[in-house]
């Protein structure tokens, strides 16, 4: 992205399908009919990121249409909405957008141009997600140390909690638990997801089928075990939400039992967890065989007759029904 362009891109505005031609990391994108009349009710647009293919995609409604603009970047991953710009990690990275634009104003379709403000450089840590805390302080999963970390001015990052059975004071590159995700509360880290108990590098892999974790960042408790992958923990509506990866499944948190309550299943790997109103924006991508052999989602699909899908599904929290589908 360039900070300043004579001649802007133009949003490509379609109907109910769009492809793009560009050589390096071609899609295309396929949406349900009713997704463009509900973003444009709701005032709403969507950025998705993907690793695999290095891209921001941004959608929104345009005169009764689909706008659709994507950027490149080396393994865009985390991201995080800001009242006018958006936080997003990549490779050895975290940008920071804001709205160039002033409040009201649209310039040649755009309501909103994000231009990079501030790049912060990390290294290859691996940032899965970050928040801010009540202080302003930006905190990320540090996946490739696991651990919860400070995102520094000065430094690249200064850790903050780690699970209790990653041992040693000194932390080393081996993303031995997977810390993948966490959630905060009163302002404050509390929940964080490991894939599972592992202290030897990559160790995580050989428990990604029934080894996984959400731990209570304030007491070093494991509130609930046996977890398939699980990813996005997320504070919403006075109720703990996060994704079963390895499963597919969307739920919640049982804090009082310990247990996880499915809500809705998804046909394919979900990461990235997002709510808006009534509905969970669920980012779901397709299963990494080399890479992810062996989960429950393998047996699950063909037993509900069903093909892996990379997209974004709309789930109504009242009922589990998915209600809208960009893929």
């Amino acid at each position: 992205m360039e900070e300043r362009q004579k001649n802007p891109p133009q949003p490509r505005v379609v109907g109910d399908d769009v492809s793009t031609d560009e050589p390096k990391n071609p899609f295309h994108l396929h949406f349900s009919p009713q997704l463009v009349p509900w973003l444009a009710s709701t005032n709403a647009a969507l950025a998705i990121s993907t690793y695999t293919a290095g891209k921001v995609v941004l959608v929104g409604p345009n005169k009764g249409r689909l706008a659709v603009t994507e950027r490149n970047f080396d393994r865009a991953m985390a991201m995080l909405p800001l009242e006018e710009g958006l936080l997003l990690s990549t490779d050895f990275q975290i940008w920071r957008f804001e709205n160039g634009l002033e409040q009201g104003k649209v310039y040649d379709d755009w309501d909103k141009i994000f231009l990079p403000r501030h790049c912060h450089v990390t290294g290859k840590v691996d940032t899965h997600d970050f928040n801010y805390d009540r202080n302003g302080k930006l905190i990320a999963a540090i996946t490739k140390y696991n651990c919860l970390a400070y995102i520094e001015d000065h430094g690249c990052f200064s850790p903050l909690w780690k699970p209790s059975f990653v041992e040693g004071d000194d932390l080393v590159g081996e993303d031995r638990c997977h810390l993948n995700g966490f959630c905060m509360e009163a302002g404050e880290p509390a929940y964080v997801t490991v894939v599972g108990p592992s202290n030897v590098s990559q160790g995580w892999r050989e428990y990604r089928a029934d080894g996984g974790m959400l731990i209570d960042v304030r007491t070093d408790k494991i509130v609930v075990s046996g977890l398939s992958m699980p990813h996005s923990p997320r504070f919403y509506r006075g109720r703990l939400w996060l994704l079963e990866a390895g499963r597919g499944y969307l739920g919640s948190v049982d804090l009082q039992k310990g247990v996880f309550e499915p809500l809705a299943w998804c046909p394919g790997f979900v990461r990235g967890l997002r709510f808006f109103g009534d509905y969970a924006i669920v980012g779901i991508s397709k299963p990494r065989h080399s890479t992810f052999k062996g989960l429950p989602l393998d047996d699950e699909l063909p037993k509900r007759g069903a093909e892996p899908e990379c997209g974004v599904y709309f789930i109504r929290l009242t009922d589990g029904e998915i209600v809208h589908k960009l893929t």
